[in-house]
């Protein structure tokens, strides 16, 4: 039978991000902040530290189930059509095979199942079918009346058909593609179709399906697609194993219905769209869902676009979209590399992402819960129009123009690690300006410097940011943080070197900016210069330099006892500096040191404290 069934280290380096193709080799920043001694208890410095830092990291118990809650919304919001996959499908006896051999000049052992017609084999009965031989201008096509399925076992087949697809399953109940273990298959296709008539545009791949398709085994299978898709199938598609090349003139893998790949290994180049599925007229439909294995797609489109939504549970990722993030495209060319018309949930697995628009893009919402994500981006690393929550996982955006963007972000765990030429996180709603191709400098390189053309948000009303645990690192050249709305942090970490230029600020919101919890600190230009507002029960200190202050100066403040509780060497030249930190007391006094020497004191009376002047400061 065949069966397939800030942890407080005393430093904390920071900003040695090396993204797929952009490594800050100077940019690095030290940081060190030390919790002052705690009158209320005996508790030493260094444990008043590590309650800090544990609180910071690991989120409360209310935080956890907030994560847990928003999960399980997610996957029951996924209100997806049942696939067509029975175990079934997967069980057949030895004896039950019909074993094949094709040629030119025909098919051995003749049965009425199987005949060859001109140079067509011709499957007309549902059952299970081992092909081995070779076809150098011909078809494999099914086509059956019974309600059984078709499982055609590929062992060592090769065809080209110079016509029309070279596995053509034209009429069936159910198709299953078995790729037999230590087998190598080739199916190639020409550039010209004898479609069945002038108006048709089916079938279009050198795998094309009418109905339900799925791929399982062990085996190799190759495919030149040189009319348009590498495999197509109108229901649905499901690939559980095997080993499968694709180079195609389109797109590489279409299920309409939806796509459900586990365990396979997938290498995909294609001019068009890598995986998709395209379903638009039935909202139950339209999705791909990867449960593990390994996917390589290089893409001139997107890499992975589904109609509705594309959830990954794990797996290996390397997707290339659009030439990658150093290449320009016109704004009307989605190249994406994972993109979904409702939501993207992430559990899991490992990515690679280099892309010349967005790495991630939904027009509704994106959840990551975990995952190891090092991505390039010629626009955004995250997009969602709606809502964007990170529950966890180690984010590393090397390179793009905005790092997260959407109405609503929510950060409630993760290593996160920003490089942006503009906005770090971006929250805003209607039409995304941020991204437009207009009146770009000469010698600038659209893509890089200006985006892709902006996305347009669906979402319109109010705008937030939350951030309740986490490491949040960004080296931003515009806004290091950027709310149109505003800013709500209750714990986690957040390392902000931000623009050098007046115009932009390390902090920028337009609502209000309270923190309750966690370290924040901000350094960058002093014209915009904004803190965290005096509703906020943690004090803050926003300081504004007499002059310049140099990239990799020692920036030190100490408390009354002469403890250090921050220290810092920025990544750039600064004007302006924020921080906050549970160390800082209402009622005491700090001292700011720069260089080593002292810079001046201050005291501690309100909510924010600032020293000097000049930015928009908020009371």
């Amino acid at each position: 039978m065949k069966s397939k069934i800030m942890t407080l280290m005393i430093i904390v380096t920071m900003l040695t991000i090396s993204g797929c193709s952009s490594i800050l080799s100077e940019d690095e920043t030290t940081v060190e902040a030390i919790a002052g001694e705690d009158n209320d208890s005996a508790a030493s410095a260094t444990e008043i530290i590590q309650d800090e830092i544990s609180s910071t990291l690991d989120h409360s118990t209310d935080t956890e189930e907030t994560i847990y809650e928003s999960v399980s919304t997610d996957q029951d919001n996924l209100e997806q059509t049942e696939i067509h996959e029975s175990t079934e499908d997967y069980l057949w006896q030895d004896e039950d095979i019909f074993m094949l051999q094709i040629s030119d000049e025909g098919v051995e052992p003749l049965i009425d199942a199987a005949a060859l017609e001109g140079n067509q084999v011709i499957i007309s009965q549902s059952g299970t079918y081992q092909l081995s031989g070779q076809l150098s201008d011909g078809q494999v096509t099914v086509d059956t009346e019974d309600d059984g399925i078709v499982r055609l076992i590929l062992d060592n087949l090769s065809i080209n058909s110079s016509s029309g697809p070279a596995l053509y399953i034209q009429n069936a109940d159910k198709v299953l593609i078995f790729l037999q273990a230590g087998s190598e298959n080739f199916l190639s296709d020409g550039s010209n179709y004898l479609l069945p008539h002038a108006e048709s545009d089916e079938p279009n791949a050198t795998i094309f399906s009418n109905t339900e398709l799925s791929l399982d085994g062990s085996g190799t299978l190759t495919i030149a697609a040189n009319y348009n898709d590498g495999i197509a199938s109108k229901d649905g598609l499901i690939i559980t194993g095997g080993n499968i090349y694709i180079n195609a003139l389109d797109d590489g893998i279409r299920g309409k219905d939806y796509v459900v790949i586990r365990n396979a290994s997938l290498n995909i180049t294609a001019n068009g769209d890598g995986i998709k599925s395209d379903e638009s007229e039935d909202a139950s439909k339209g999705f791909i869902t990867i449960e593990a294995g390994t996917v390589i797609i290089q893409a001139g489109s997107d890499a992975i676009e589904a109609e509705t939504s594309v959830s990954i549970l794990a797996g290996e990722f390397d997707l290339v979209s659009g030439g990658g993030s150093e290449n320009w495209l016109d704004s009307s060319t989605s190249a994406k590399g994972i993109k979904a018309g409702d939501s993207v949930l992430i559990e899991n697995g490992s990515f690679t992402i280099d892309s010349s628009d967005d790495c991630l893009h939904s027009n509704n919402t994106i959840t990551i819960n975990s995952g190891s994500f090092s991505m390039a981006s010629g626009d955004d690393g995250m997009h969602a129009d709606a809502e964007l929550t990170i529950n966890g996982g180690q984010i590393t955006i090397g390179q793009s123009y905005e790092g997260l963007e959407s109405a609503i972000i929510t950060i409630n765990a993760g290593d996160i690690q920003i490089v942006s030429s503009d906005d770090g996180i971006n929250l805003a709603g209607g039409a995304d300006s941020s991204g437009m191709n207009a009146e770009m400098p000469d010698g600038d390189r659209p893509g890089r410097n200006f985006g892709r053309g902006g996305d347009a948000f669906n979402q319109s009303g109010d705008y937030a940011l939350y951030i309740n645990g986490g490491e949040v690192v960004v080296n931003a050249s515009g806004d290091g943080i950027d709310s149109n709305g505003s800013i709500e942090m209750t714990n986690g970490s957040v390392i902000v070197n931000g623009p050098v230029e007046n115009m932009n600020a390390a902090l920028d919101y337009l609502g209000h900016f309270t923190i309750s919890g966690g370290v924040l600190l901000a350094v960058g230009s002093a014209g915009m210069a904004q803190a965290p507002d005096t509703s906020s029960s943690q004090p803050s200190v926003i300081v504004f330099f007499n002059g310049n202050i140099n990239r990799e100066t020692s920036i030190e403040v100490r408390d009354s006892s002469g403890d250090t509780i921050l220290t810092f060497s920025p990544a750039k030249t600064i004007q302006s500096l924020v921080f906050s930190t549970s160390a800082l007391e209402i009622g005491q006094t700090y001292t700011l040191f720069i260089a080593g020497s002292e810079y001046g004191s201050f005291d501690i009376t309100s909510a924010v404290t600032q020293i000097g002047s000049g930015g928009m400061f908020r009371r």
